[in-house]
C-alpha cells in the first residue's frame, strides 16, 4: 500500500523513469515546479470560458509531467479532470498540487534523494531502450521536459539512437518541434 507521502510525490518512480539519473530528476522537479504550479488556476478560467478544449489539455499535459515525476495523486486527479472537467475537481487537483510543490521543496532541500540508488550502470544505460521510450512520451504531451533529457542524457541518448540521428533529434528538441523529434525516434520507442 501506498504511504500519502509516496503518493504525493515518489521519488523512487521518479528516479526509476530517468534511468536514475539524480541530478536530472532534480533539474526535471526545479521545471515542473515553475511550468505547473498555475496549471488549475489556467484550467479553471478555460473551464469558466466555456473551453473546455484547453482545460482538458492542461489536464492532458499536467498528467503526464506528473506520472513522469512520480506524483500519483495529481497525476490521477488531473487524468479525472481531463475526462470530465468540474470545480469539484478543480479544488481537489489545486490541494493536490500545493501539497505536491511542497513536497518537491523539501526533496529539493536534500543532498541526497530518497529512493533506490541508480538502477543502471552507465555501461548499462545505452543499451536500454526504456530512456528513449521515456524522451517518446516527453515528446508525443509536448512537455517541456524533453529538452532536459535530451540535454542531460546526451551520451546515453548517441550511443543508443547513433551519433546523427541523436543530433537531429536534438536541433529539433531545441527548436521546440516535438513532433518532428518525434519522427526522428524508432518505431520500437513508441510503443507503450
Amino acid at each position: 500500500m501506498t504511504t500519502p507521502d509516496t503518493d504525493i510525490l515518489d521519488t523512487g518512480t521518479g528516479l526509476q523513469q530517468l534511468m536514475g539519473d539524480r541530478a536530472l530528476y532534480q533539474q526535471i522537479l526545479r521545471r515542473f515546479r515553475q511550468r505547473y504550479q498555475d496549471a488549475p488556476a489556467e484550467a479553471r478560467a478555460a473551464h469558466a470560458a466555456g473551453d473546455q478544449v484547453v482545460a482538458a489539455r492542461i489536464a492532458h499535459t499536467l498528467k503526464g509531467a506528473a506520472g513522469m515525476i512520480g506524483a500519483r495523486q495529481v497525476a490521477r486527479l488531473a487524468h479525472a479532470l481531463e475526462s470530465a472537467g468540474n470545480d469539484s475537481l478543480l479544488s481537489a487537483l489545486e490541494a493536490a498540487l500545493q501539497a505536491l510543490l511542497v513536497q518537491i521543496e523539501v526533496v529539493l532541500q536534500q543532498e541526497d534523494l530518497p529512493g533506490p540508488p541508480a538502477p543502471y550502470a552507465a555501461s548499462h544505460m545505452p543499451t536500454s531502450m526504456a530512456l528513449v521510450q521515456h524522451l517518446a512520451g516527453l515528446l508525443d504531451i509536448g512537455d517541456g521536459a524533453a529538452v532536459d533529457l535530451v540535454e542531460q542524457s546526451a551520451d546515453a541518448l548517441s550511443h543508443t539512437l547513433g551519433a546523427a540521428c541523436y543530433q537531429a533529434l536534438r536541433e529539433q528538441v531545441l527548436q521546440f518541434d516535438y513532433e518532428a523529434a518525434l519522427a526522428l525516434l524508432p518505431a520500437d520507442a513508441l510503443q507503450p
